[in-house]
């Protein structure tokens, strides 16, 4: 017998070791069943079941993770709750590498885990870990077991038994986390079709960057074209980082309650999120260089997204929590993402003055309306009727005061908030204060709106812009009679 066979292996003292992995370190009990998710989509699982339960009110939680995939042969079942028992022990093309994931994540929420398989039909064989048993000096060994058949053709059941590691005194609470959790972090796969349910109540993906989140008719949008930084692997090759920036539409968004911004991830949810081969691994304010995060930079969001052979740059641990950026990373991504991430802080910012400008200018709006019916009629493709107003500001061509357009018998007036004259205007009227600072500005949008009435009135008709000092005269001054 070779000398290999014989070596006795005395680095680990089973008892403390098992003691010592129920501290491995996981955030949450979401971060530790997703690595039983992950497992589940890594054997091809199109449905994925979560069971939580308790026998009696005052009795530890039960969970049960049962999936479709295809399931486990017997000797792979013998490994799966060894540490580092893995048939695809440090593997790059899928979620799961060292083989720690499913015994580290189900002692560190359970006294007991029980893996059940199955395939073809055919019977269901089990395998379980007691954690009082080996503390106490028991056999190691791991207990198998033939059962009945299941119901699909193949899968794989893990049951966590004695969970003493959940805060939640409510189940339901418990569910309402889970929900939240999971339906971030597998937002790709629910989208693709996968099928997960807690209680049997389907997880609805959520979707940080709200890009894909419907709030009144609107979402947010890509801020740019998405970003590919490659970087080389320790094997040598290359792999690609893909960065997404989404911007929120603060003017169709800004009036909603803080209750409702706060319950679709308006408010609260900013921040980069970190995805590794699809699944969020760690959403914070990562790789963002010098710059802090603000009020502002909740209406904007970055995803960051990389595959499992760039995991030593992102320095991804066992548990597949948080990064820790390589310095390679941060010299190819830092740099960029800050100038970006502060562009789109003074965007927001911009957007919010906007908003600010345009409530301050409805006053100005409504009084020409008023005045509209006794203004020359202006038709447009055979409609008639009083004009509405709409005045706003935008960054537009250096070489343009403003732009106007009718529209649906809307009058849009949108002033240059980048050209001299806006500031020459509007800046004064803050060293103004009172009554006298708003009749002021209510006295030059009129003179603004009535200009480009005006203007319309006599491109519609025909007429020689000659004509438009008496047009422009007589529109302000009937604009004024109603201030």
């Amino acid at each position: 017998m070779s000398r290999q066979a014989n070596r006795v292996d005395d680095l680990l003292v089973t008892s403390n070791f098992i003691r010592a992995v129920r501290e491995s370190g996981y955030l949450s009990i979401s971060a530790a069943l997703a690595e039983l998710v992950d497992n589940s989509l890594q054997a091809s699982a199109t449905e994925v079941a979560i069971t939580i339960s308790r026998a009696t009110a005052d009795a530890l939680p039960e969970i049960v993770v049962e999936d479709n995939g295809v399931g486990m042969s017997k000797a792979e079942l013998a490994l799966c709750l060894r540490f580092g028992g893995s048939s695809r022990f440090d593997a790059r093309h899928s979620f799961g590498r060292f083989g720690m994931g499913l015994p580290a994540a189900s002692l560190s929420q359970a006294r007991r885990v029980e893996v059940t398989a199955w395939r073809n039909n055919g019977l269901e064989h089990t395998v379980s870990l007691d954690v009082d048993a080996i503390v106490e000096g028991a056999d190691p060994a791991l207990v198998a077991r033939r059962g009945s058949r299941s119901t699909s053709t193949s899968g794989c059941r893990v049951r966590w038994m004695q969970c003493d590691r959940i805060e939640y005194r409510r189940l339901a609470w418990l569910e309402r986390s889970l929900h939240r959790d999971l339906g971030r972090a597998y937002r790709r796969f629910l989208t693709a079709g996968l099928t997960m349910t807690i209680n049997g109540t389907p997880v609805e993906a959520i979707d940080p960057t709200l890009l894909t989140t419907e709030v009144q008719g609107a979402t947010a949008r890509l801020a740019f074209d998405e970003l590919a930084y490659e970087l080389e692997t320790t094997d040598g090759d290359t792999s690609v980082v893909t960065v997404r920036f989404a911007m929120l539409p603060v003017q169709r968004w800004h009036h909603l309650d803080n209750m409702t911004k706060r319950r679709m991830g308006i408010v609260g949810g900013g921040g980069v999120s970190i995805l590794r081969a699809g699944r969020e691994i760690a959403s914070g304010w990562h790789l963002m260089g010098g710059k802090r995060k603000e009020n502002y930079d909740d209406w904007w969001r970055c995803e960051i997204e990389f595959q499992p052979a760039l995991d030593e740059h992102f320095g991804i641990t066992i548990n597949k929590q948080g990064i820790r950026p390589s310095a390679t990373l941060r010299d190819a991504l830092e740099y960029d993402l800050e100038s970006i991430a502060r562009l789109l802080h003074a965007r927001v910012r911009q957007a919010f003055e906007d908003v600010k400008f345009q409530a301050a200018a409805e006053a100005s709006c409504r009084i020409a309306a008023a005045a509209d019916p006794d203004l020359p009629v202006i038709a447009s493709r055979g409609r008639s009727g009083a004009i509405q107003y709409r005045l706003g500001s935008d960054a537009l061509p250096m070489d343009a005061m403003f732009e106007s357009k009718l529209a649906q018998r809307t009058l849009d007036l949108t002033l240059n908030a980048d050209h001299p004259a806006f500031a020459a205007l509007y800046q004064p009227l803050q060293s103004i204060e009172g009554e006298a600072a708003a009749e002021l500005r209510t006295s030059i949008e009129l003179f603004l709106l009535s200009f480009a009435r005006s203007a319309v009135q006599l491109e519609r008709a025909g007429r020689p812009l000659n004509d438009l000092v008496q047009a422009w005269s007589s529109t302000y001054g009937r604009m004024l009679q109603k201030s």
